[in-house]
């Protein structure tokens, strides 16, 4: 338990109040009328309500000694960190030559009466490349090639696979040009031949090469129904995008791949026959973050001595990619590069080191401390008297805000030439506000407990948060719980809002760049001899199939809708579970829970039957109807397509 604070003087107004009137009868018996009504006693409460209020401020003084320890022991608030994700930007036409989006182009949600526009900020420039195609190529399985090429220009048909196709056929597309993060539109002119097919669903996948392998590109639509009719393909290609050799033809190349009919899809009972193919870029994706880019802040100039801190003009700063550099001006009005450290503890006098306070958006250089015999110590060099000091780039901004449903991305804060709209395809998430000092007091006694090692799982847990703000959960594994002998397991799900009730699978997953801060923090504080897997856990999805009686008077579409948000909400990973914190790890789902959800959703008269079914939230298949789904010890539930039937 929490040690007592003591109490520096406990009375309140109403004990002021009683004091000074015993006072006046000790002191001035002749007045004699305490009611309310009398002017004195109006005089006596304003002056106990002063009081009061002093007092109250004097009880607040153990608070900020308590507060001046953290500072003491190097306890900082955490920064928000920025929700981010792919934005792309659709071309009015395609156009002759390249079309670049410029690094720090800002876009935003729309603006309404009750919501403030959320603005975003592109981190990297976007080359939007024009190309056309150069070369059609047929292959059975990728390893003799059958030139089309003359075909395609002359209005010639060929079939695009083998007769009757195959699994593995494939139609090589060869542009003039890579074309890494951009939207490419293939246009086909195609005969009705590729027979037996669903047109909205064709058994066929794009790829590109992006140096080492094949990767799969995102269909943003087909309206060629499988390559049966004319129509576009409009497809996205991967970041990697380079150029490569295919059948002596060096060009970016792009590839259609026949894919293994899946449960319930048609095949094709005849090939493809394909008269022309053009394509063009007709859009490109970039980064954006919740954030905005501050480049070549001059912060002020340097007085010659240790320990100067210098405030920046934006705050707080959120943690980017890179980290923040700050330069400092030469004798020859050049620029001295710093490097940013977590303290001066390892800093001698010669390096260029400087500490950022994110949160308060403050920059220190190293103090000068005095040794017993009278001299100073620099920990950190010291910028010269008279020297200019400015800040390359940061980021200042995040926060839950920015974590935007799909497509809530629609306004070009400026106009672009040729650029026709601005959308996110996909959620964007990452968005975490900044910590608050009832947390930070919380964290001071485990960061005092573990100064910067990472012994305990508790240890491990503790500096990956600190790392990164932005995750919703860590959860490290010792081993022999779970994690091979001299190992340690440190799980990690990052922070994400559920869009439309329910969270995407996606969003469950940490970005690269966060398990590489988190692995490079624990590599530095793990005891030696210990390997240390950052990695997310394993997801056990989880279908619910029930049938519910609605009350009177209640409409079905909308008990239907209360229900499955329940049911998200309960079987969350970030925030669902009995307490509201996350659905705890290796925690088995009983049908009994699933009753229990269902009842309470207001307007359920029964609930007639549940049925629960375990399921691969990558795959979609699902298993046998059980009365209990049991997890790893630490594995974690997710909400897979829950099927609900209400009834009158």
């Amino acid at each position: 338990m929490a040690l007592p604070v003591p109490n520096l003087d406990d009375r309140r107004f109403q004990d002021l109040v009683d004091d000074a009137k015993r006072l006046v009868q000790q002191r001035c018996p002749e007045w004699t009328d305490h009611n309310v009504s009398d002017p004195g006693v109006t005089l006596i409460e304003t002056f106990a309500w002063m009081t009061d209020q002093l007092l109250y401020r004097l009880n607040r003084v153990p608070e900020r000694h308590y507060v001046k320890f953290l500072e003491l022991i190097g306890v900082r608030l955490f920064p928000p960190s920025a929700a981010r994700g792919g934005v792309t930007f659709w071309l009015s036409a395609p156009q002759p030559d390249a079309v670049r989006i410029a690094g720090g182009t800002q876009v935003a949600t729309l603006r309404t009466e009750t919501d403030d526009a959320v603005v975003f900020t592109t981190l990297d420039d976007l080359p939007i490349v024009p190309v056309s195609v150069v070369a059609v190529l047929a292959s059975a399985d990728g390893t003799k090639h059958v030139d089309r090429t003359m075909e395609a220009r002359n209005d010639r048909d060929f079939d695009a696979f083998e007769e009757p196709p195959k699994p593995g056929n494939l139609l090589y597309v060869g542009l003039s040009d890579p074309t890494p993060a951009n939207a490419v539109r293939i246009d086909f002119r195609c005969t009705i031949e590729g027979v037996g097919v669903d047109p909205a669903w064709p058994p066929l996948a794009w790829e590109a090469w992006t140096g080492d392998a094949w990767t799969p590109c995102e269909l943003e639509r087909d309206t060629t129904g499988g390559l049966n009719r004319d129509g576009e393909v409009v497809v996205h290609v991967p970041a990697g995008h380079v150029a490569s050799v295919e059948a002596k033809v060096r060009a970016g190349w792009l590839r259609a791949r026949v894919t293994a009919a899946e449960a319930g899809q048609p095949f094709y009972s005849a090939s493809p026959s394909v008269r022309a193919v053009a394509a063009a870029t007709v859009g490109g994706t970039t980064d954006a973050v919740h954030a905005e880019v501050i480049a070549d802040e001059m912060i002020g100039t340097s007085e010659g001595v240790g320990g100067q801190r210098f405030v920046l003009r934006h705050r707080p700063v959120v943690p980017g990619d890179r980290p923040t550099t700050v330069r400092v001006s030469d004798e020859d009005e050049g620029w001295q590069e710093w490097a940013q450290v977590g303290d001066f503890a390892g800093s001698g006098p010669e390096d260029r080191h400087f500490v950022l306070d994110a949160a308060a958006g403050e920059i220190s250089f190293g103090p000068a401390v005095r040794e017993p015999d009278g001299s100073l110590r620099s920990y950190g060099a010291v910028p010269p008297k008279g020297r200019r000091i400015k800040v390359d780039v940061y980021l200042s901004g995040g926060g839950r805000l920015g974590n935007v449903a799909p497509r809530a991305i629609s306004v070009l804060k400026s106009s672009i030439p040729y650029v026709s709209r601005v959308e996110n395809r996909r959620a964007l998430a990452g968005g975490v506000d900044g910590e608050d000092i009832e947390d930070a007091k919380v964290r001071g006694p485990i960061t005092l407990r573990s100064r910067g090692r990472a012994v305990t799982t508790e240890d491990f847990e503790q500096l990956a948060r600190e790392v990164a703000p932005e995750l919703a959960r860590v959860h490290a594994v010792a081993a022999g719980d779970g994690a091979d002998a001299g190992s340690v397991r440190v799980l990690v799900v990052p922070a994400a809002e559920a869009v439309d009730g329910r969270l995407r699978f996606e969003q469950l997953v940490p970005s690269d760049d966060t398990l590489a801060r988190v692995a490079a923090r624990l590599d530095e504080t793990r005891v030696v001899g210990t390997r240390v897997i950052v990695e997310p856990p394993v997801y056990r999805g989880i279908t619910i199939v029930a049938r519910l009686r609605a009350r009177p008077r209640i409409a079905p579409a909308r008990l239907q809708e209360a229900a499955l948000r329940a049911l998200n909400a309960y079987f969350d990973p970030i925030a669902g579970g009995p307490d509201g914190t996350g659905w705890p790890f290796g925690r088995p789902v009983q049908v009994g829970e699933v009753y229990s959800v269902l009842q309470r959703v207001r307007g359920t008269e029964i609930v007639e039957d549940v049925r629960l079914f375990g399921a691969d939230p990558i795959t979609g298949q699902r298993g046998q109807a059980t009365q209990r789904l049991d997890l790893e010890p630490h594995a974690l539930v997710f909400s897979y397509e829950h099927q609900l039937m209400v009834e009158d």
